[in-house]
C-alpha cells in the first residue's frame, strides 16, 4: 500500500487528473507564463534592433566614425623581409625579389594609371570636400606612374640593380584616412642611413622620385570605399656603392609626418639588414 501511494504521488507531480495540473500548473497558468516570456523576449529583441538601428545611423559607409589607429603611419618595404642577402653571381638569390617587385609595381604601370587616375597639380593637397550632406563620392585619385621611380622602375633594368650589386628597395607609407603630412608646404620625405656601427659602410644612396618625397597631391586619403582607385605614392632607394660581403644594418625614416606615439617606437620608420655577396 505504501509503495502504491508513493507511486501515485510521483505521478501526480507530473500530471494530476483531479486538479488537471501538469507539473504543478494548470493550462491557463502555463499559457500566461508562456505569454509573459514571449512578450518579454519580443521586447528584448525589439530593444536590440532599435539600438542597432540608432547606432548604424551614426556610421558613414565611406569613412570610419572613430579612428583608434596611431596618427603616424607605419612604413613598409618591398621586397619584404628583415634580412636581405643576395649574391651577384647567383641569380636564384635575388630572382624572388625581382618577381616581388614586378608584381608589386604592375598596378603602377603608366598606361593603367592614365586609365584609372587623374593628372593632379603637384605640391598641393588634393582636397575633395563634401557639399554639406551631399557626399562627393567616389573621389578621384592622382596618378603615380611607375616611371617616376626611374632607375628603380624596372622599365630599363629588369633586375632593379640586383644583378649589379646595386639593389633597389621600394618604400611606402601605410594609409591613414584624413592625414595631411608635410610641414610649411614641404612634402614628407624619406631618409635612409646605416645604424651607428655600420655608418661608414652604406655608401651613396639614390632616391626616386627626387629627394625621396611623397608629393602632397596624394593626400589626404579618403578611404578604400570613397577612393576606390587610390594609388599609394612610393619612394625607391638604390644603394650605389654599399660595402660588399658584410652585413649592414639600415634604417629608413619619414620626415614631416605627424609625430609618433611613445607606444610605438617604430612608427614612421623601418629597419632591415642587407648583405651583398660577390664571392662565388
Amino acid at each position: 500500500m505504501a509503495k502504491d501511494a508513493e507511486k501515485s504521488t510521483w505521478k501526480d507531480t507530473i500530471w494530476n487528473p483531479s486538479t488537471r495540473e501538469f507539473c504543478g500548473r494548470t493550462a491557463s497558468s502555463w499559457g500566461l507564463i508562456l505569454l509573459f516570456y514571449l512578450v518579454f523576449y519580443i521586447f528584448l529583441a525589439g530593444m536590440f534592433c532599435l539600438t542597432m538601428y540608432v547606432m548604424l545611423q551614426t556610421l558613414d559607409d565611406h569613412k570610419p566614425t572613430w579612428q583608434d589607429r596611431l596618427s603616424t603611419p607605419g612604413m613598409m618595404i618591398r621586397p619584404r623581409g628583415d634580412t636581405m642577402e643576395i649574391n651577384t653571381h647567383n641569380t636564384e638569390s635575388w630572382d624572388m625579389y625581382i618577381k616581388t617587385l614586378d608584381n608589386f609595381l604592375s598596378s603602377y604601370n603608366n598606361s593603367l594609371q592614365a586609365e584609372k587616375n587623374d593628372k593632379c597639380p603637384p605640391d598641393q593637397y588634393f582636397i575633395q570636400a563634401d557639399s554639406g550632406d551631399v557626399k562627393n563620392n567616389p573621389k578621384r585619385s592622382c596618378q603615380f606612374n611607375r616611371s617616376l621611380l626611374q632607375e628603380c622602375s624596372g622599365l630599363d633594368d629588369h633586375t632593379y640593380g640586383y644583378q649589379a650589386g646595386k639593389p633597389c628597395i621600394i618604400i611606402k607609407l601605410n594609409r591613414v584616412i584624413g592625414m595631411l603630412p608635410g610641414k610649411d608646404g614641404k612634402a614628407p620625405f624619406v631618409t635612409c642611413g646605416a645604424k651607428k656601427e655600420d655608418s661608414d659602410k652604406i655608401g651613396v644612396v639614390a632616391y626616386y622620385p627626387e629627394k625621396g618625397a611623397f608629393n602632397l597631391m596624394y593626400y589626404p586619403y579618403y578611404g578604400k570605399k570613397a577612393q576606390v582607385n587610390y594609388s599609394q605614392p612610393l619612394v625607391a632607394i638604390k644603394f650605389l656603392n654599399i660595402t660588399l660581403n658584410e652585413d649592414i644594418n639600415i634604417e629608413c625614416r619619414t620626415n614631416y609626418i605627424p609625430p609618433g606615439s611613445e607606444r610605438d617606437k617604430f612608427a614612421g620608420k623601418v629597419s632591415f639588414k642587407l648583405r651583398i655577396n660577390t664571392k662565388q
